[in-house]
């Protein structure tokens, strides 16, 4: 058997384990909970070692990944409403003051540079991923707080389509360069042929929610608006990445999975696709 082969293979069976554990989790709140806190500590662990490989930046790789980790639960803890009090910050505050004040007893040499890459851990990785917690617990009218799988699982259908789509569109029509500098792969072609494979998607999807219970309370175009969010941020979400290991001058962000990369690699177009959508909701609730 050829490398080739055996990397398709290799590349098929993770995608497919991932793709099973991914739409899994969200049939119970505890599992998705458990999951996702898992995916914000391995991304924020990597994403850590990474930045620490460049010159004069040093992050204190644990304390950040327990931040990070810490600040997904408290989130999960108060949409859920398994936590009442808005308290449950405190620590993550106090590890953030930290972190600040820390870096006047380690004599690095580049301060500024260690806050921001500190920082930017806490603001592309822990937040983006805890908002997921927004979308899967749902409150009513009248106060009751339930657990929504529909919503945070189409986050990512969504973004499956809009790769596999871009793909086969892309391999068939694709001419122009969507952005050379960052992502010479892509294409305009491919990236609006996978746009409309998840716009029919999100379309059939809110038909199908609509002859039921309707618990999202979206209508069908305001699905489809969703779909069209998650397909613009998360193509941003892919070049956002695509931009940060140029900067470091790496190919992937890990190997954690196999053909597949890191877990940045796997949770780059989610990670502006899900604080994206938990913005459109609310939106739609002020109109």
């Amino acid at each position: 058997m050829s490398d080739k082969m055996r990397n398709l293979i290799v590349r098929a069976i993770t995608g497919a384990l991932f793709v099973a554990i991914m739409v899994v989790c969200f049939l119970r709140p505890v599992a998705m909970v458990f999951l996702f806190s898992l995916i914000t500590g391995l991304t924020i662990w990597e994403y850590c070692g990474l930045v620490n490989a460049e010159k004069e930046i040093t992050v204190n790789r644990f304390i950040s990944t327990v931040a990070g980790v810490y600040f997904f639960l408290a989130v999960a803890g108060i949409n859920s409403g398994y936590i009442q009090t808005s308290g449950v910050f405190i620590p993550y505050l106090l590890t953030i003051v930290y972190l600040f004040i820390s870096e006047l007893y380690t004599k690095n040499a580049n301060a500024i540079n260690d806050w921001a890459y500190t920082m930017l851990a806490q603001m592309y990785i822990a937040l983006p991923l805890s908002m997921i917690n927004v979308l899967a617990f749902r409150q009513s009218a009248d106060g009751t707080i339930s657990f929504y799988y529909l919503l945070p699982l189409c986050v990512f259908i969504f973004l499956w389509v809009n790769d596999t789509g871009a793909y086969c569109s892309g391999s068939l029509f694709g001419r122009h360069k969507l952005f050379p500098r960052i992502s010479p792969g892509k294409s305009w072609e491919g990236s609006i042929g996978g746009g409309l494979f998840v716009l029919l998607t999100a379309g059939a999807i809110g038909y199908y929610e609509n002859q039921g219970t309707n618990l999202s309370g979206l209508t069908v175009a305001q699905w489809i608006g969703l779909g069209l969010t998650i397909v613009l941020f998360g193509t941003w979400g892919d070049l956002v990445e695509s931009l940060f290991k140029r900067t470091l001058g790496i190919k992937d962000s890990g190997n954690i999975l196999p053909g597949h990369g890191g877990m940045l690699d796997r949770f780059d177009s989610s990670l502006m696709a899900i604080p994206a959508s938990a913005i459109y909701l609310y939106t739609l609730t002020l109109f």
